[in-house]
């Protein structure tokens, strides 16, 4: 019998049956139900290489479409190493929209578009007199700036759903959602917003995917032209989508069949941010002669963790718990604790257990429902000599390095100008002597490792817009900045929960998992609470080998010590893992005391939907 060639061997190699039958089959459309952990980007990445390789599919004429800039350069990394005859085009549905106008527009001999740096100042013209409150400093209120900061939520929520700004009030109320001002005065607000941009002729972030699909839509031929070059569509992340990125989506496909997909709706987190899940769960029936494959082995966290993570959602999600293909690893833990200060301090103390040989700080990460609860954990570890990496903390354009290294570039220089600060700023770096850059107190390391990032975003965005210039490059380092950090130091992450979707740590800690915060206040329909519960799922599912959770019974609030009770969900999960417990090892009496003092504080815990 004549041997598989050689790609075929390699492409399959240490895959599962469910990873071999996804990375081969001939069906399309095609849908992977990945579940956390299960190896979705092997079986995307190398599905992509599986069809250059068996040729059906050409490597110039691939399009990987993604949600966030880190999962697109982790994609383009394992693809590079898969022996194709060519780069595919990747990025997230943003960056491709834009390249593509830009090209376009070019093509066209029009202007390129212009991005709006921030939505700030139009959404503050259009507010009238909500815009005139000023603080005694003479800047702007924290009021004023929440108000602004509110209503671009509304707007981004309103693009994402497709909603027109006389379409608002009737569709803000069912969703759930609660605009800072009553809903017809926010679609004034909205319609004025749009009437500025217009005039302007800027573009905000939201306005790229409707451009494109426009264009698509209403020219034949450059529509053509685009199903041409981006022949077969793969899309990570599925459940992420929304019902822009699903109509342009749609109209790159223009009804062919080539298209594959992974996603995971127990992993449907943005719905708050106009995503739909329903893209996954309804996709045989959005998609003629779709096939759906499963994914169901954990290959990343122990049976503890998955056991934990699964308990959650046994409400919120009929599918059946995933197994692990992992040794037995320690029972995760709950504790309490009696404010928010003994709770960062024993966070301190559990790290510095944590972090031993073989065993850097990174390997360790501390997460939140919001970036306001760990302010106070990042404050304590820094004190405590715990190197420390927070989303909490400024933007990286906040930073006066970055600033001062950004005064380099000319707004107006194009394309050129870009170019011209990216070799500036590598030869910068490159250089052996110091930074031009640092202020007093800076670290230099730090400041290298915020100006290497800067130069990567660069790099990056020339290589999925050759056109790009100096104007549009402080929007894409804003959008780029979602997904957090990404140097190399040697440090604890602090991040939020959304902020770890697609990210792991062999220690997990999860904080501040107190009613209020978990489920959040804002959710009060049974549909918010099941992504809340998705929500913790997600967090609970970043750990591979230790799960620590804890709460406090009172916190500070302006000054004011409240009383605080347990997340209702903690019911369930402190079940499971007593069961975890009594089954990993005999009971002790401090054991069953410690279980004990838990069970009783766990009494107060309502189960809520």
């Amino acid at each position: 019998m004549t041997p598989p060639p050689e790609w075929e061997q390699r492409l399959l190699a240490g895959c599962d049956a469910a990873q071999r039958a996804a990375i081969t089959a001939p069906a399309a459309p095609l849908l992977v139900v990945a579940g956390a952990g299960s190896g979705k980007t092997r079986v995307l990445t190398r599905r992509i290489a599986w069809r250059v390789h068996e040729g059906s599919a050409k490597a110039g004429h691939v399009l990987a479409l993604t949600f966030t800039r880190k999962a697109a350069t982790e994609l383009r990394d394992r693809l590079s190493g898969l022996g194709l005859p060519a780069p595919v085009t990747a990025g997230t549905f943003h960056a491709i929209a834009l390249a593509e106008l830009r090209r376009r527009r070019a093509e066209q001999g029009r202007l390129t578009p212009v991005l709006l740096e921030s939505k700030a100042r139009l959404i503050a013209a259009a507010l009238g007199d909500h815009a005139a409150g000023r603080a005694r400093t003479g800047g702007p209120a924290p009021e004023r700036r929440s108000l602004l900061a509110a209503c671009a939520a509304e707007i981004e929520w309103s693009k994402a759903r497709l909603i027109a700004p006389g379409d608002y009030p009737a569709a803000a109320g069912p969703a759930g959602r609660r605009p800072p001002v009553p809903a017809e005065e926010m679609a004034a607000i909205y319609a004025r917003y749009e009437s500025e941009r217009r005039r302007r002729r800027v573009y905000d972030f939201d306005d790229l995917l409707a451009a494109l699909a426009e264009e698509i839509e209403r020219d034949p031929e450059f529509a053509a032209a685009q199903r041409w070059r981006f022949a077969h569509l793969f899309v990570d992340e599925l459940q992420d989508a929304n019902p822009a990125q699903l109509r342009l989506l749609e109209a790159w496909r223009g009804g062919r069949p080539d298209l594959f997909a992974v996603g995971d709706p127990r992993q449907a987190i943005y719905g708050w941010n106009g995503a739909d899940p329903l893209a996954v769960l309804r996709f045989a029936e959005r998609f003629a002669g779709a096939t759906v494959l499963s994914l169901d082995t954990n290959y990343r966290s122990s049976p503890q963790v998955v056991a934990m993570a699964s308990a959650v959602l046994e409400r919120a999600d009929a599918a059946g718990p995933p197994r692990s293909a992992r040794a037995d690893g320690a029972v995760p833990t709950l504790r309490i604790y009696p404010d928010e200060d003994a709770e960062a301090t024993g966070v301190a103390a559990a790290l510095r257990r944590a972090h031993r040989p073989g065993r850097p700080w990174s390997h360790c990460a501390v997460l939140a429902r919001t970036n306001g609860q760990l302010g106070l954990i990042e404050e304590v570890l820094r004190a405590s000599g715990i190197p420390v990496r927070s989303s909490a903390g400024s933007g990286l354009l906040a930073r006066p390095a970055v600033r001062a290294a950004l005064a380099a570039l000319d707004p107006r220089a194009g394309n050129r100008g870009l170019r011209a600060f990216l070799e500036g700023l590598a030869a910068t770096l490159e250089a052996d002597e110091a930074l031009p850059f640092l202020g007093e107190g800076d670290d230099e390391d730090e400041v290298r490792d915020d100006l290497g990032v800067l130069a990567r975003l660069g790099v990056e965005q020339l290589q999925i817009d050759p056109l790009a210039g100096a104007d549009g490059f402080l929007a894409f380092v804003r959008d780029a900045w979602r997904d957090g950090p990404a140097t190399g130091r040697d440090a604890v992450e602090l991040t939020t929960f959304h902020r770890a979707k697609g990210l792991e740590w062999p220690v997990v800690f999860l904080v501040g998992l107190e009613d209020g915060f978990v489920p959040s206040a804002r959710a009060t329909t049974p549909a918010a609470l099941d992504e809340e519960r998705r929500l913790l799922y997600v967090a609970l599912s970043r750990a591979e080998d230790e799960l620590h959770c804890s709460y406090a019974t009172s916190r500070r609030f302006s000054g004011r010590l409240v009383a605080r009770q347990a997340s209702p969900f903690l019911a369930r999960l402190e079940a499971t893992r007593r069961s975890l417990a009594d089954t990993a090892r005999p009971v002790g009496d401090g054991a069953r005391a410690h279980l004990a003092a838990s069970r009783a504080a766990l009494r107060q815990a309502t189960r809520r939907g």
